[in-house]
């Protein structure tokens, strides 16, 4: 499909020369090797605290790079001067008006929003899916720990997570392989077309499950979105598609990334695998270190007002990309950062943090404990298939494939 967008990938004026570096995690390229080493840890090794880069935001776009974690912390927290609207490109790559909900709101919309979701992820309602996160763990363990092998990807990291979001939305299971290939576009894809063509797919889907769901209510979230009010009026149609869609690729993606960078560190560290198969009771804190050390998401905010940051001058309009990866080994945050210690207990900002924190934090806990815990107990000590090199999905690091044996 042809875009007829008018992309600006100038360099603004007031970016100087000195303050342009390059960024190693574009859309849709993918890097074999350690990502975390060879790039991260690079870039805070080379770069100032706060640079500029050409090629960053989705469509080649420029913006500004903020690596420290106090920073990124505050503009987390800076409604104000940083706003959420527009931070995704989707809707705008098919040139229809609505946002994610309540991801993309600013206040004091995005309150109001969060309130009414906010019931559907607590840690109560998300104790009541613990039996079902189990069994769907069990099944795909069960699918081949006699084999001695599997390709962990493909074979559980990606589709565990989306059995029980799938679930929760109302989705139809037979689809998976289809979904998954809609959110490898819409969250790898480099050029706008891909992800154009992906979002414009969705949207038809998502759609049709919306009017289905007006004339046939279930128990599910999206009946839910279609009935939820918010000062005692219902979401229009486009608030709806928004709340349905911001779960899709936050339900779809997110937990299976995070699946296969812990349990390639576990695959790689046979000392800290040991150690939490003799001491389970220490997997939460373990899941917490690796989601600081190895946080793979970069979300965006725009610049509402004139900032002076770390000597850049940030303008009305910019982009600035939130790099959880960056703030998770910012070596003045943390004591030797490239180091995962798994009784760290680090406060992390890899959900976000403020007004903005994660949602579904709490649902993508329990996936993880229940994944890493039923994993150490039903397969023995795993490792790296010898001779494997793994490659990463940069835009969000992630592993392509994970071949473990045991």
């Amino acid at each position: 499909m042809s875009l007829d967008l008018v992309i600006d990938r100038t360099i603004p004026a007031h970016v100087p020369e000195s303050m342009i570096r390059d960024w190693p995690f574009q859309f849709g390229t993918t890097h074999i090797g350690n990502p975390y080493v060879d790039l991260v840890d690079a870039v805070h090794a080379s770069h100032p605290d706060v640079f500029y880069t050409r090629d960053a935001y989705p469509g080649a776009q420029p913006a500004w790079v903020v690596r420290r974690f106090d920073d990124v912390s505050a503009i987390y927290k800076d409604n104000v001067n940083f706003i959420n609207m527009g931070f995704a490109p989707f809707a705008m790559l098919t040139g229809e008006h609505w946002h994610l909900v309540p991801a993309e709101m600013d206040p004091p919309d995005h309150g109001r929003y969060r309130a009414m979701i906010f019931p559907l992820f607590t840690p109560k309602a998300v104790r009541s899916l613990e039996e079902k996160v189990a069994a769907y763990a069990s099944h795909y363990i069960n699918q081949f720990k006699d084999r001695g092998s599997c390709e962990f990807m493909s074979e559980f990291a990606f589709e565990f997570p989306i059995k029980v979001i799938l679930d929760l939305i109302g989705l139809p299971q037979d689809m998976v392989g289809q979904f998954m290939a809609w959110e490898t576009d819409l969250l790898h894809g480099h050029d706008l077309e891909t992800i154009a063509a992906a979002t414009t797919s969705v949207v038809a889907y998502l759609r049709g499950e919306i009017e289905d769901r007006k004339r046939n209510p279930r128990e599910d979230l999206l009946t839910f979105g279609v009935n939820a009010e918010v000062d005692g009026g219902k979401m229009n149609d486009d608030e709806v598609l928004g709340f349905a869609f911001n779960l899709f690729i936050g339900g779809l993606d997110t937990v299976s990334t995070n699946l296969g960078l812990q349990f390639w560190h576990l695959a790689t560290h046979a000392e800290d695998q040991a150690k939490l198969r003799a001491n389970p009771d220490l997997i939460p804190d373990a899941i917490e270190e690796m989601l600081r050390g190895y946080a793979a998401v970069s979300t965006f905010r725009t610049v509402a007002n004139k900032v002076e940051l770390k000597g850049a001058t940030m303008m009305p309009g910019d982009k600035v990309i939130m790099s959880t990866t960056l703030a998770g080994r910012d070596p003045a945050a943390w004591d030797a950062p490239a180091e995962i210690r798994l009784d760290r207990k680090p406060q992390h900002v890899s959900f976000a943090t403020g007004p903005h924190l994660c949602l579904g934090l709490h649902l993508a806990r329990r996936e993880l404990n229940f994944a890493i815990s039923q994993f150490l107990k039903e397969i023995p000590q795993f490792q790296l298939e010898p001779g494997k090199d793994v490659e990463f999905h940069l835009g969000m690091i992630q592993p392509l494939e994970l071949p473990l044996v045991w």
